[in-house]
């Protein structure tokens, strides 16, 4: 029996389904903030926050998958104990 983890892949479906649904999410966004009876400044920072979190998530993202990669390979079920 081989102990080497099964790496899991997304479909091209799902893949497609989150980069639509991320595009579509900034495009809506950045109308909402485009369009928005503010001045230009609100609607600057607006923007400026937006990207700041999208920046931090994808980063928060990166952190907790690079987390759980380095607990998998850690982990050996049949390591005496």
């Amino acid at each position: 029996m081989s102990d080497t983890p099964v790496k899991q892949q997304s479909t091209a479906a799902f893949y497609g389904q989150s980069v639509a649904s991320f595009s579509v999410a900034m495009a809506a966004t950045a109308v909402g903030i485009f369009k928005l009876n503010a001045d230009a400044w609100v609607r600057a920072f607006l923007a400026i926050a937006v990207l700041y979190l999208v920046t931090s998530a994808f980063t928060l993202a990166k952190v907790i998958r690079d987390r759980q990669d380095a607990q998998a390979r850690a982990y050996s079920p049949f390591e005496k104990l």
